[in-house]
């Protein structure tokens, strides 16, 4: 096995692995006597590393939660696991920041773990990375701060209220009361969900009024005493993209569409849409296509054309009269594109 220090590590992996070890087990996989384990026991204790004894009949020793994270013990499969996550997670947006110049906690434990690779792996991992292609851009780098997310977890976990000091998107700067039902990531950021008792609720139901809130714009997050209940059959990532799909923005679209809700829901997602579904008479099937009514907001119009040409429906625009101008500036344009005769001149190919 190699020296004592050798085998101190040794044991440490076996030890993270998980579970209870007995002596027999960590002696047989050291070569060592029960002895010699307990002392290489004591080693890791020295070092502030905090394994316990477990008595009985099926004892042994198992590493306990510690005030500081120890040494990790990676193998080589694993320490390329860790890697390509941090990588994806980072491109993703899915990653916290330090509070410091260094950049996101992702890229500094990255680059500590780098740094403690064997050669052979790290040629390894480099040839995994520079073969590696995205089709997707980079997600924005939004990464929230690692001390808010963890106290807007713990909130939503053990169900209190949190005080928040946020900063919306216009600069205004504010500190509210939250009760957190749940945290979500979307499009490369992060979103906490639920309601501020401080607003008095659009429907008089006493429990305030839902919100929700990016995560990077939390300056701040402190527990309140207290608790709350969620509400029953809650989906925090449902809520998330149903308030984005309500924001603020310059247009309000509203719609008639006829199709299914699948079909619809193929170009406007629900972070873009809300679709009202009437109930359906009884003695009919629910996915037949029907008139439904579509409500959106956006900054701009421009993209919204195309979109509505792709659903292939029938649609009804009821507001704005702009949106009605810029989808019929398109049908012309298309019918224009598609009377135009080859004409070889023009486009550079040879006509048929």
């Amino acid at each position: 096995m190699g020296r004592p220090t050798s085998r101190v590590l040794t044991l440490l992996e076996l030890l993270q692995s998980g579970g209870i070890r007995t002596v027999a087990e960590l002696a047989d996989r050291l070569g060592v006597d029960g002895r010699t384990v307990r002392r290489y026991v004591d080693h890791l204790v020295d070092l502030d590393i905090p394994v316990e004894a477990v008595r009985g009949r099926y004892g042994g020793y198992r590493l306990a939660p510690g005030y500081r994270l120890p040494p990790l013990m990676l193998n080589d499969d694993e320490a390329l696991a860790v890697l390509l996550g941090l990588v994806a997670g980072r491109r993703a947006g899915l990653l916290t920041a330090t509070g410091t110049a260094t950049g996101t906690a992702g890229e500094t434990a990255a680059a500590k773990i780098r740094r403690a690779l064997p050669e052979r792996l790290a040629r390894r991992l480099d040839a995994v990375l520079e073969s590696l292609a995205f089709t997707a851009e980079p997600g924005e780098a939004a990464t929230p701060e690692t001390g808010v997310l963890l106290a807007v977890a713990d909130a939503v976990r053990h169900c209190r209220p949190i005080s928040i000091r946020y900063t919306a998107r216009d600069g205004r700067r504010s500190e509210r009361t939250l009760h957190p039902y749940g945290i979500v990531t979307h499009g490369g950021r992060w979103y906490v969900t639920g309601t501020d008792p401080g607003i008095e609720p659009e429907v008089d139901s006493g429990a305030g009024q839902d919100r929700t809130f990016r995560l990077d714009r939390i300056a701040d997050a402190r527990p309140l005493p207290g608790s709350f209940e969620p509400p029953a059959g809650l989906d925090p990532a449902q809520r998330v993209l149903s308030g984005l799909a309500k924001a603020a923005y310059r247009y309000e679209v509203t719609l008639r569409i006829h199709g299914t809700v699948e079909q619809i829901r193929a170009r406007l997602p629900a972070s873009v849409a809300s679709i009202e579904e009437p109930v359906p008479e009884e003695g009919t099937d629910p996915h037949t296509e029907r008139w439904l009514h579509v409500e959106l907001r956006a900054e701009r119009l421009d993209w919204l054309p195309p979109v509505l040409a792709s659903l292939d429906r029938p649609f009804v625009i009821e507001r704005p009269d702009e949106l009605r101008g810029l989808v019929l500036a398109l049908a012309d344009r298309l019918a224009a594109s598609a009377r135009q005769a080859c004409d070889p001149d023009r486009t550079g190919r040879r006509c048929a």
